[in-house]
């Protein structure tokens, strides 16, 4: 099992003991990459040869005191945050600590648990400030530093691109992911991307929790205990302990009843859970990945699902859009499924009318429903030519189902009580063509029954007029 955090807390005090039973503190609340220190003096060569997390040291100390390791710390490593640990005739002190650069302070005390939380915290914000420095980077240079781990998305489209350089920024954090989308859109890939670039040594373990009940969803992701319940012969470790070191992705989060939501919390929060017919509490390392087709902000405010839970899933946020927002990906993809359905014979031809009725379709189904379309369309292929017969009718028949065709009056275009221009509808239509189609102008005749030629003097004339409009 990887020991969280990454890079390990230093504790430097001169008691013994202290540093004995505040470790303690810290490994029962999952913190138990540790490094101890007694001697003050030390501490420069220990960060001179490892990279430190967090610091906590305690004011008065022989050799270097509290307020000098801060001024050091923040001379040489002024990334790291340093906690003052301090006795109760010392707050002042502390507070001038404060302005000198420490992150906060604590009252030495029996109870720990307000220093505990202080330490995670620490390690929360360190955390953050790393994957924003990384997200500026990317976005300032318009790199990617691991191209290769994004080849199982097909995409050319640039709002994809600046998702990518998001998940790279997120991915080894140990803080939990939010994937929304429309279903099809491939929130699971995403998730798979972001495991592979985690650098964890743990597995990928996914699970549908949609229709799942409190006891099956409690079962399925904690397991039991041998005589559990009637019928558990034997003990029965459950996803969450499949996935330790890794990451667990739970997809449809939205559909959870509120008694599993509770539970969650408990894993989400405090990183551990209880096995059925279990009295002992079992930690976890497992990064959360969540995901669901609900929109982001109704799942927010919905009385469905609570407030606290959607607020810890959402500590990272992917938002995938949905196939008819980024259409210059079809071509690709439609590419991509014909190479995936022949790969023992010779791929058909993609007819040149395909992406024209392509590129007019919203895709309820977003990339999944388009790849069952090729793959459909492909079976039914006898020549050298893709048969687009089936998916001609798929099209259509969602065109009429669509209200404006329902409605009666048999024509898509509708129109106000006052006329608009030709020029103007022409004009409209050609941008509207050219938007579906992500400025691609062969598409976007085909679609239009011009040639591209025509499309272009009309792309010209549009343009002069927007000048001359200047």
């Amino acid at each position: 099992m990887s020991k969280y955090p990454t890079n390990p807390v230093l504790l430097v005090d001169d008691e013994e003991t202290w540093l004995r039973s505040f470790s303690l503190a810290l490994k029962s609340h999952g913190i138990d990459n540790i490094i101890c220190c007694q001697d003050s003096s030390e501490v420069p060569s220990i960060l001179a040869s490892t990279e430190v997390e967090v610091m906590a040291v305690d004011l008065a100390m022989p050799g270097m005191s509290g307020e000098e390791l801060i001024v050091e710390v923040g001379r040489t490593n002024p990334d790291v945050p340093v906690l003052v640990i301090t006795g109760m005739g010392q707050v002042e002190t502390a507070v001038q600590c404060i302005k000198r650069g420490a992150f906060d302070f604590f009252v030495k005390t029996n109870d720990k648990s307000s220093l505990v939380s202080g330490i995670r915290h620490a390690i929360e914000i360190r955390e953050l400030r790393r994957e924003n420095s990384g997200l500026r980077t990317r976005f300032l240079q318009d790199t990617l530093e691991h191209p290769e781990a994004f080849a199982p998305i097909v995409t050319c489209s640039k709002a994809m691109r600046s998702i990518f350089q998001y998940i790279e920024a997120i991915a080894r954090s140990t803080q939990p992911v939010l994937i929304t989308g429309e279903s099809g859109v491939g929130k699971e890939l995403v998730a798979k991307v972001i495991h592979d670039l985690s650098g964890r040594q743990g597995e990928f373990v996914p699970v549908n929790v949609a229709g799942l009940d409190d006891n099956i969803f409690a079962d399925t992701l904690f397991g039991h205990k041998k005589g559990a319940f009637t019928g558990a012969d034997r003990a029965r470790p459950g996803l969450v302990e499949n996935a330790k070191a890794g990451t667990l992705f739970l997809d449809e989060i939205g559909d959870l009843p509120h008694a599993s939501q509770v539970k969650l919390l408990r894993l989400v929060q405090e990183r551990e859970y209880l096995p059925i017919g279990s009295d002992v509490t079992r930690k976890t390392d497992a990064r959360i990945i969540a995901a669901t087709n609900v929109d982001p902000a109704a799942l927010g405010e919905s009385e469905r699902f609570r407030a606290d839970l959607y607020y810890r899933l959402r500590a990272h946020h992917v938002h995938l859009p949905p196939l008819r927002e980024r259409r210059e990906d079809i071509p690709l993809l439609v590419d991509h499924f014909l190479r995936q359905a022949c790969q023992q014979r010779r791929k058909p031809v993609a007819p040149p009318e395909l992406f024209p009725l392509l590129m007019g379709y919203p895709f309820p189904g977003n990339v999944r429903e388009l790849q069952f379309l090729i793959l459909d369309a492909v079976s039914c292929t006898t020549g050298e030519t893709l048969d687009i017969g089936r998916i001609r009718e798929h099209v259509a028949a969602h065109h009429a189902d669509a209200p404006a065709a329902r409605s009666g009056e048999g024509a898509g275009v509708q129109f106000g009580p006052e006329l608009p221009t030709l020029k103007r509808v022409c004009a409209e239509l050609v941008m509207e063509a050219m938007r579906r189609t992500g400025g691609n102008q062969a598409m976007a005749a085909g679609m239009l029954g011009v040639s591209r030629q025509a499309l272009n003097k009309r792309l010209n004339k549009l343009l002069m007029a927007s000048e001359d409009d200047e």
